[in-house]
């Protein structure tokens, strides 16, 4: 008795098989990159036809309490030495808003500022920058060759005088821990809202309002 010869259909499905096997070995001989320690991200709101987005690193606590630090040592640890703080990680925070704003009693001109934080223990001022920043980098080098052509990157070469608008922040100490460094907007409304941000066990929000 002759052994049956294999049908076009066992074929096809043998080969199909084989092709998934090859691709499943060649997927896993290359290494997938790392989890960033402080993920890119965004949030973003609506209000009539106008938008506003936040894009910024999120940094997570892995386990650190009192990230904020009190009395005399509060806010070092997160601004490591420099003077305001970058309300992230990494590259500066950016606000985009492509209407104008009415912040603290000032005009903020439709367009792209970085965010930072002056802290205070109990006294956060809200800072809007259009300083120009240090993107993307690669090394350290990156970073200091910005810093010296007048760039900041995060509060690290900061300048004041490039400051749009410097606005008081509503600070509350809350019971629970957020883990990772989150925006959001609230109370918003046809005339404005807030910007808030929180870690670990504080808040702090930033009221605005458009421009009439």
């Amino acid at each position: 008795m002759k052994p049956r010869q294999p049908t076009a259909q066992f074929r096809t499905v043998v080969l199909i098989a084989a092709i998934s096997l090859a691709l499943g070995v060649v997927s896993t001989s290359f290494a997938q990159p790392p989890n960033p320690a402080s993920p890119r991200t965004s949030v973003a709101t609506q209000i009539g036809d106008h938008w506003i987005r936040v894009d910024f690193s999120a940094p997570v606590l892995r386990g650190r309490q009192g990230i904020f630090g009190s009395g005399d040592s509060y806010g070092t640890t997160l601004l490591a030495g420099a003077p305001v703080w970058r309300a992230g990680a990494d590259s500066n925070t950016r606000v985009k808003i492509d209407a104008d704003l009415v912040i603290n009693g000032t005009t903020v001109p439709a367009g792209e500022y970085s965010f930072l934080i002056e802290l205070k223990e109990g006294s956060w001022t809200a800072i809007l920058s259009e300083q120009p920043y240090v993107g993307r980098v690669t090394s350290r080098a990156d970073v200091q060759t910005g810093i010296g052509e007048g760039k900041s990157w995060g509060g690290y070469g900061y300048k004041v005088e490039h400051d749009v608008v410097r606005a008081p922040m509503v600070v509350e100490k809350i019971e629970n821990s957020i883990d990772n460094l989150s925006y959001w907007f609230s109370d918003v409304t046809d005339a404005g809202g807030a910007l808030a941000i929180g870690w670990d066990d504080h808040i702090g929000v930033l009221p605005f309002q458009l421009a009439k």
